[in-house]
């Protein structure tokens, strides 16, 4: 992988962290005192997933014609690894979760659904090269 995708790939996510950070700010604000803490995470995990798709459609037609299958991989898992590395430091060491609050919202068989995130997160670069033809 070129270190210019590298360096797209990182300025994508910073921007998908800002949008996550105003996520979590109108859910706990707005949406999540009316439908509730579980309804709040549910909501706010489908908007994510939305614009995580939308921002990485754009990202890989941008960049489709300088990349491969296997950078839209790399990314992918990139983009993966520091979400969950700066989920957990983040939470654990400034906000003051312990580590078993944060780990169940990995907890899909209890209707968290922050994994599913996490699934188009590492798969939507590779979802959208092979619709893009990359």
């Amino acid at each position: 992988m070129q270190i210019k995708i590298f360096f797209y790939a990182l300025g994508i996510w910073v921007l998908l962290l800002f949008l996550a950070i105003s996520n979590a700010l109108i859910r706990e604000s707005v949406y999540a005192p009316i439908v509730g803490s579980y309804g709040g995470h549910v909501i706010s995990t489908i908007i994510a997933i939305l614009y995580t798709l939308i921002i990485t459609y754009l990202f890989v037609v941008y960049l489709r014609a300088d990349v491969t299958r296997i950078d839209l991989l790399l990314i992918g898992a990139f983009w993966l690894i520091i979400t969950i590395l700066f989920e957990l430091s983040f939470g654990h060491y400034v906000m003051g979760h312990p580590w078993s609050y944060l780990f169940a919202d990995y907890n899909i068989l209890k209707g968290r659904v922050w994994s599913v995130y996490l699934f188009v997160v590492f798969t939507a670069p590779s979802l959208w090269g092979f619709f893009l033809g990359v």
